[in-house]
């Protein structure tokens, strides 16, 4: 079992930048990808950015430029440093793992981004 904690969510103002913590605890050894969705209400739940255990990452066109994801292998934490926050990424977020038989998610994490 992996459990993943997020922090950081918060209120904020457009413009501004939060960065959002997950920490990974118990058997992370077969994690190979770790990663952050958001889930706006009445909405699917969308990847907003990916980052393997090597360092290889992804994310959603709608972030690119503004968000960015790293880890700390160290600490077993992954990241979501978001900058330029628009009120269209108001969501709960989610931190997420994958290991090749199963995917993990955290409790989730609120962003509000309103003035």
């Amino acid at each position: 079992q992996v459990q993943l904690v997020e922090s950081g969510g918060g209120l904020v103002q457009p413009g501004g930048s939060l960065r959002l913590s997950c920490a990974a605890s118990g058997s992370i050894f077969g994690i190979y990808a770790m990663g952050w969705y958001r889930q706006a209400p009445g909405k699917q739940r969308d990847l907003v950015a990916t980052i393997t255990t090597s360092g290889s990452t992804n994310a959603a066109d709608s972030v690119k430029g503004r968000f960015a994801i790293s880890r700390d292998n160290a600490k077993n934490t992954v990241y979501l440093q978001m900058n330029s926050l628009k009120p269209e990424d108001t969501a709960v977020y989610y931190c997420n793992a994958a290991s090749y038989s199963r995917i993990y998610w955290g409790q989730g994490t609120q962003v509000t981004v309103s003035s």
